[in-house]
This record gives C-alpha cells, structure tokens and sequence, in this order.
C-alpha cells in the first residue's frame, strides 16, 4: 500500500493544530515556533505533491479510495488534477508567511484587558484552516468535499471574531462590537450558502446514486446518467450559490469588507488569498464537471454578474477611506476577473483565471501584509493619518508599492499574465463583456497608484516621523513574496504547464471548444 500523500498533506497540520492548541499558556514562544515548523513541514509535502504529480498523466493522481459510510455511498476520495495541485501549493506556500506576520498580533494585551487572547489558540486555528482548505482541494467525493467546505467556517469565525485588529479609532468596546458583527455576517452569509447546497448535494444524490465525482462525471460523459433539464439546471444553482458566496461574487460579496477590516492583517491574507480561492476553485471542479449544460445555460448571467463585481469593486475601492477595506473591495473586483474567466468556457480564459487564483493570492499577501506592517506602526487603517511614509521607512515603502504595482496587474509582475489571459479569453467568445471589463484596470490604476501617492509621498507626517523600517522578520515575510511576483511576472511557465491539461479536461467536460480566429485569407 503506496503512502498516502494527499492525507498526510491535510492531516499534518490538523495534528499540528492540535498540538499546538495543547502547549501551556506560559509557552507562547514555544506555540509559535512549532506551528511554523508544522507549516513548513506541510509546505515540504505540497512540493512533494507537486513534483510526484504529472501533468500529463492522468487527470486525477495520487488518488485515494477508502469505504466510509457505505450504507449512503460516502466513500474518502481523494485525487488531485493540476488546479488543484497549484492551489494546494499556494496554500501551503502563503501559511508559514501568514505565521510570521502574525507572530505578535495574538500577544496578550495589558493586564485586565477583556481582549486578552490566548496565543496557541490563534496559530492553532490557522493551522486547522489550512488542513481543511488543502482537503478540500483534494476530496474528489461530493459529501467528503461538503463537509470541510463547512467546517472551515468554524475557526475562521473565531479568528475574525476573536483575533481582531487592534488598530480601531473608537475604543475597545466599539472594536470588540465591530469584530462581533463582522464574525457573524462572515458566517451568516457562508452557512445561509451551504445549507442551499447541502439541498443540492442531496438532491445530487437523489439523482446520482453516489457522491463520486469521477463516477458521476464519467457516467454523464458515457451518457449512462442523464438528469432533466430543470433537475440538473436546480442542482447548478445550488452549487454555485455556495461557491459565489465563499468567493464572494456580488451581490453576495458584502460579508467580505468587513471581515478583512476586522481581522488582523495574516487573517485578512487567510481569508482572501487561502480560503475564498475554494469557491472559484469549485466552480471549476464541481459546476462544470457534474452540470455542464447548466453551466452552459447560467453562462450569460454569471458573466454580466463578473462583469459587475469588476466595476463595481473596483469603484468603491476608489472611494475608500481604510486602507484594508480598499484592499477588501479590490479583490471583489479581482474575483470578478477569476469567475469571469471560469465561464468563459475557452482554455486561454480558464488557465487565466486558474493563474489568476495563484498570483491573487500572492500579490494580495504581499500588500495585506505590508499594509499590516504600516498599521501596526502607526495604530490606524485610515489614509488620511498617513504621509511621507517613504522617506522615512523607503523599504517598507518600496515592498508597499511592489504589491499596490502588482495589485494593478502591471506588466512584468504576475498579475498581469493571468488578467491578461482572462480578458483575451473572454474576449474570442464574448467581445462586448471583454472590452466593459478593461474598464477595471484603468480604474485599479487609480485606486492603487492614489493609495501610494497619499500614504507614502508628500510631507512626513508628525506621527509618522519615527516609524521605523522593516525588521528582519518582516523583510523575510515580504522578499519571498516579492520574488515570486516578478519571477512568474516574467516566467509563468511552471504554473501554466501544470494547469494547462486541467484546464483543457474541464472544457471537454462542457463540451466547449476555442472559437477559431477569424484572419482573413491570403491574397
């Protein structure tokens, strides 16, 4: 019996969750240094799933396949494609960064505080988010898939609500309301979506007989299962609901500004670079794969939804006054992009948005943490109490305008290759909605290169006249990130030669082909 490699890639850091949730209070240190370790233990894992995987091989690899509960034909399935191996990868990358930026962000405040917080309980949580993310990623049976798509609800509201910023203009109670309220919308909003596709998964079953992706998948591609037209168009919608909350489209998107402004700067990365990236993700696992016709059918309405989150985020970025929510509200319109190329339905568009979760996730890392960094320093999220930042602080400054450059999706940095995919492949098959959604990159220009321009240049600030530099933590937080959005900027081979076969099985599945380019003939 070979090693499970896709277990122990998810069970490691739950086991570590655990042990480090079990370290005594007095031995804050010793918590935080054995849930960096855990997570770079998990990292070594996801490289060892990365280079045993082939891109040309088999669609689903590394599969596992165990009875579970028999009597209702829940089995654990495991199997990994090449979306699911970059993600896993960009998970297990971002969680040790997350580790390290947080490192003091969960110290107990000053003695008879009421948001004393326990430190093992933090890094204990954020390893038991990843564990769930990484399963889910894996899990290639519906149920199996459900469930961590559920629970990882449970430590991101204690994280949000529990674990909050400490920068807040209007005292310790107004912050702890704040973050209550923020905790609780997060998981009103998330469990409102899982309980309509608890509905559908159900209802899958009703129909199916099994919980088995690849058995559901292949028995529709064989034509031996055949759904209604309205039963399987049901069944889409209730998948998708879930997935465009947890991603968040809009008008499902409101849960998001909040919960990054409340959470701390790591939290924040956790939730928009690590945890949303599982409904785009589904999207293309779940939607397409078991209902393509009804993807096919909901295409125009998921697009001009797209398109909106796009313009719209962008937009209110615009007018943002907080620097996390500006953040919040831009990967609003990044998701967009992400969800606008899944239902694209052409491989340049898909390999884009799949590209795309990758370099979101570490462009938006490396400007949420740095923003963290600036506020920690300065004690508030407003851009206002900020100026001159970059003559007093130039390399914090210049790692803030990498990632606000990055953000914007300026070429040579990553962004750009995957956005720039997106829109080329919407635009072969849908012209009017690629050229409205350009439109969001003049507007990223403005809200990113104005957010520079009034924290970081003009006169110094009073209060920012002492803030000091990166500290050699925080530089080893950053660099990596930093590197890695100029180097796939520049080389995105690696990532897209590992999707690219992922990408052209789940157009098959739809029954979709590129549009053929319209050159006129030679004379």
């Amino acid at each position: 019996m070979s090693f499970p490699l896709l277990t122990a890639t998810a069970a490691l850091p739950a086991l570590g969750a655990v042990a480090t949730a079990a370290v005594p209070a007095a031995q804050r240190t010793a918590a935080k240094w054995l849930a960096l370790l855990v997570s770079l233990a998990t990292l070594a894992l996801a490289v060892t799933v990365l280079v045993r995987f082939a891109p040309d091989g088999e669609r689903y690899q590394l599969t596992e396949n165990h009875a579970w509960i028999e009597d209702f034909g829940v089995r654990y399935e495991l199997g990994v494609d090449g979306i699911a191996v970059a993600l896993i990868a960009l998970t297990a990358l971002l969680i040790p960064f997350i580790i390290l930026a947080g490192w003091h962000d969960a110290d107990p405040l000053e003695t008879g505080s009421r948001r004393w917080r326990p430190t093992q309980g933090f890094f204990a949580l954020i390893l038991a988010v990843e564990a769930m993310v990484v399963i889910s990623f894996e899990a290639t049976d519906v149920f199996l898939f459900y469930i961590f798509f559920e629970a990882m609800l449970i430590p991101m509201y204690f994280l949000i609500g529990g674990f909050g910023d400490r920068a807040h203009a209007h005292g310790e109670e107004a912050a702890a309301t704040q973050r209550s309220y923020a905790a609780v919308k997060f998981l009103l909003y998330n469990l409102a979506g899982g309980l309509i596709m608890l509905a559908a998964v159900i209802g899958l079953y009703v129909a199916a007989g099994n919980f088995s992706l690849t058995e559901i998948a292949d028995a529709r591609a064989g034509g031996t299962l055949h759904m209604a037209t309205n039963t399987e168009r049901w069944l889409f919608l209730g998948f998708f609901f879930a997935f465009a909350v947890k991603a968040p489209l809009w008008p499902l998107h409101t849960w998001l500004p909040n919960a990054m402004q409340e959470a701390t700067a790591p939290v924040a990365v956790l939730i928009t670079a690590v945890v949303d990236k599982v409904g785009t993700f589904a999207m293309l696992r779940f939607c397409l794969q078991l209902f393509p016709e009804a993807s096919k059918w909901a295409t125009p309405v998921v697009l001009v939804l797209a398109l909106i989150s796009i313009i719209y985020g962008a937009l209110l970025a615009v007018g943002q006054r907080d620097i996390k929510r500006l953040v919040a509200y831009a990967s609003i319109s990044h998701f967009g992009f992400i969800i606008m190329g899944v239902f694209a339905m052409t491989s340049q568009g898909q390999s884009g948005a799949t590209l795309y979760m990758v370099n979101h996730g570490i462009s938006t890392a490396a400007l949420m943490l740095v923003a963290g960094f600036l506020i920690s320093r300065r004690g508030s999220r407003l851009i206002a109490d900020y100026g001159g930042v970059q003559k007093v602080a130039p390399v914090l400054a210049g790692t803030f305008l990498i990632g606000s450059l990055a953000t914007l999706s300026l070429p040579g940095l990553a962004p750009f290759v995957s956005e720039f995919l997106v829109l080329v492949g919407t635009f072969t098959r849908y012209p009017v909605i690629g050229i409205i959604a350009t439109f969001g990159i003049v507007l990223a220009a403005l809200y990113t290169l104005v957010l520079y321009q009034r924290t970081m240049t003009g006169p110094v600030k009073p209060e920012v006249s002492a803030m000091p530099d990166l500290r050699v933590r925080e530089v080893l937080v950053v660099a990596p990130l930093i590197v890695l959005l100029i180097f796939l900027g520049v080389y995105p081979k690696p990532v897209t030669n590992i999707i690219d076969p992922a990408v052209k099985q789940t157009l098959s599945d739809v029954h979709k082909k590129d549009p053929r380019p319209e050159v006129e003939a030679a004379k």
